[in-house]
């Protein structure tokens, strides 16, 4: 799709339409939306003829696809202009975003790399050190890669005597990456260039001649952003070759599906493969001995590929490859692999699955570090090599903590610490003396002392406790007016604990209530939490986000006049399910890059991998019940529908746009009340990744303006 000016796209719509939107749209009348065509296309699905009159806006490049792309934008624009909100909350927005942001730091070669952003960079520079106390060197600015900020950084590797660093770089949000080399001492690229990456990050040997990278064919031309991806290969780049030249390490011709990662063992001689055929937690494992730490060709042996369970490589030590497993565990464990005799009958459990589900694991120093999720808030036991609990990581308290990488033999470790209203700290932990000391605070214009922020437990429809966090201003009045924003996610195994962002906080300290609601198809109680929300049990989760609502209503937090919800990408599908399934709950709903068209969102790009959630309309079991659900097929004509704001963009390769395009057209058109059915089409971005601020600030404070509206708050 050709990139749209907003400017451009005003000038082509008659003045008088804007006059006639503003006017309806502020006296409770039916907007006036750009006409789209309706074709004759249909499909027959098991016997069932299924009607697709917009498909043609399947076809991201066509000229008509353009044009309603600008027809929309303006329609939405106009009406975004007229809130009184909009400009109150684009600068709050701002104020709250622009406060100094730091990642991780890592170490390598004895030197240390981390991530900061002053407040407002499009993009995070990445700086080094060979000491934390020194002065920091920038190592590499992804501002400096285009004007506008739309190059973002895809992945950071530094070799391992921290000389070259390898870097991925990304497009307009694509999720196509292209992999350069840096000299860190002179500062400049080596001639290395490798294309057609995508969903890989890239392991050095321990020799530093090169490293391992996951790649696809080059896609036929016309199809970069929307043709499926299939059949990805390994390769290892040998330093000074063409990317031609590069060694195929590992592929399936037979398997179009498989997927493959690489990470080269701590000590460098070993590669350990992961391989996955979707974006289910069930994986294959296969190993390469790398002798001396170099690559020298080889078929990795395989391990296990059977798929039964998640395998996840945590470190190599003593002979054995440990790995963090929910094979017969659905909350994970901890198990050891004898590199000599892998046969299955000899792996061993180093730690036993406990009550509480295992989210992560890495092995630092000696130990394990170990993170658990109990009722949605972390916490982290530390294991000794032999399995044996040698203690916790005292968090900072009851929150959400994450990192904790690093090599066996670094004695350090990092990890970040934050809350709903906490913005996220960085601390470092010693692994000898089991001390965590505070690296970074930041400070921002939110002060967490004017907020509070509690766990509630809601009860669905099959009777599962589900976790919900609501965080407001101390004081604020529960009696059913406050203006509330309830988030939820619900899928492909992903926790949603509470954390800080800057939307959240915007949206409070506008006076309104913030939720975070972790539901069924998450990871937050184990494998078991997350098969029961997926393909025909998907149900669960869309009755998991309604219990919260009621809840909310029931306990007199808000009322359906003043409920928003907001999802993005999985969360847009539930954003748009419940809403054909209860629109009288809700006053306005924030889908964002949603996938849309349930019985056709194989077909594009990566999507095929999401079958391992939602099934396929191929099978008659799973069509029928992606057919009961699906946002754009059960969109109810005769209901009154709350606001709606979808939000997309021309460079989604991974949700790709005509999921959002095909929902609004069908709303539009569909009889659903007065209230406005819009969407905003971003230009010269994807689905989030490595969005620059600017974008980002604008799209979410236009998003709360609108939900603003809706509900009736007022931002002086």
């Amino acid at each position: 799709m050709m990139p749209l000016h907003p400017a451009c796209a005003l000038r082509h719509l008659p003045l008088a339409l804007g006059a006639l939107t503003l006017a309806s749209a502020f006296a409770g009348e039916p907007l006036a939306y750009p006409p789209t065509r309706a074709a004759s296309q249909s499909d027959v699905y098991h016997g069932v003829r299924v009607a697709d009159p917009y498909r043609w806006l399947e076809d991201d490049r066509s000229a008509d696809t353009a044009a309603w792309v600008a027809a929309q934008n303006a329609v939405t624009d106009r009406y975004l202009q007229a809130l009184p909100q909009r400009a109150p909350v684009h600068k709050l927005y701002t104020a709250l975003y622009d406060f100094e942001r730091y990642g991780l730091p890592f170490k390598e070669g004895g030197r240390y790399f981390w991530t900061r952003n002053d407040g407002l960079q499009q993009q995070s520079v990445l700086y080094t050190a060979t000491s934390l106390a020194d002065k920091p060197a920038v190592a590499l600015d992804p501002n400096a890669l285009s004007k506008d900020g739309t190059v973002a950084l895809g992945g950071v590797v530094p070799s391992r005597d921290g000389r070259l660093l390898a870097y991925g770089v990304a497009n307009a949000g694509s999720d196509w990456q292209t992999w350069r080399v840096r000299d860190l001492a002179s500062g400049t690229d080596r001639p290395d260039r490798l294309d057609w990456v995508k969903f890989s990050g890239a392991s050095w040997t321990a020799d530093g001649a090169g490293f391992f990278y996951s790649r696809y064919d080059a896609p036929a031309e016309g199809k970069a952003l929307t043709g499926a991806n299939y059949f990805q290969k390994l390769y290892y780049h040998r330093l000074g070759t063409p990317q031609a030249a590069d060694a195929l390490v590992a592929e399936n011709a037979a398997e179009k599906e498989w997927m493959f990662g690489a990470e080269v063992s701590d000590d460098g001689g070993l590669l350990i493969v992961s391989i996955r055929k979707n974006t289910g937690n069930r994986n294959g494992l296969m190993v390469l001995p790398l002798p001396r730490g170099a690559y020298a060709g080889g078929t990795p042996r395989v391990l296990t590929l059977d798929f039964d369970a998640a395998y996840q490589p945590v470190a190599v030590d003593g002979g054995r490859l440990v790995v963090k497993t929910d094979l017969a565990a659905p909350r994970g464990r901890l198990m050891a692999i004898d590199l000599s005799d892998p046969a299955r009958a000899n792996w061993k459990t180093l730690v036993a699955e406990g009550p509480d589900a295992m989210t992560g694991a890495s092995g630092v120093g000696g130990r394990y570090l170990l993170q658990y999720l109990r009722d949605a808030s972390t916490l982290v036991r530390v294991h000794r090599a032999d399995g044996s609990l040698a203690g916790e990581v005292a968090l900072p308290g009851v929150g959400t903590a994450g990192g904790f990488g690093g090599r066996w033999a670094e004695g350090e470790t990092f990890f970040s610490y934050t809350s709903l209203i906490h913005p996220a700290e960085v601390w470092r932990y010693d692994i000898a003396s089991g001390q965590a000391t505070l690296f970074k605070r930041p400070r921002t214009a939110f002060d967490p002392e004017q907020f509070e922020t509690r766990r509630a437990f809601v009860t669905s429809r099959d009777g599962t406790r589900v976790p919900v966090f609501i965080a407001h201003r101390k004081g604020l009045k529960m009696d059913g007016s406050a203006p509330t924003l309830l988030y939820g996610y619900g899928g492909f195994n992903v926790t949603q604990t509470p954390a800080y962002n800057v939307t959240a906080a915007t949206w409070m300290k506008m006076g309104g209530v913030y939720v975070l609601a972790s539901l069924r198809g998450g990871g937050e109680y184990g494998s078991a939490w997350h098969e029961a929300g997926t393909k025909l049990k998907k149900q669960n989760v869309f009755d998991d986000f309604i219990a919260a609502a009621e809840w909310l209503i029931a306990n007199k937090v808000t009322s359906p006049s003043k409920l928003a919800v907001m999802g993005g990408s999985n969360g847009g599908l539930l954003v748009g399910a419940v809403v054909n399934q209860r629109p009288e709950l809700f006053a306005a709903a924030l889908p964002a890059v949603g996938v849309m068209d349930m019985l056709r969102y194989h077909r594009f790009t990566i999507g095929w991998a999401w079958a391992s959630d939602y099934g396929t309309s191929d099978d008659e079991a799973e069509f029928k019940a992606l057919f009961a659900y699906s946002p754009l097929h059960n969109i109810a004509g005769g209901k009154t529908y709350p606001a709606v704001l979808v939000t997309t963009a021309d460079h989604d390769d991974r949700v790709v746009p005509a999921h959002s395009f095909k929902y609004i057209a069908t709303l539009q058109a569909a009889d659903t009340g007065p209230a406005p059915k819009l969407i905003r089409i971003e230009t010269q971005a994807g689905h989030g990744a490595g969005k620059p601020t600017s974008k980002i600030i604008d799209e979410r404070a236009d998003m709360l303006a609108f939900i603003a509206q809706a509900t009736g708050l007022a931002v002086p």
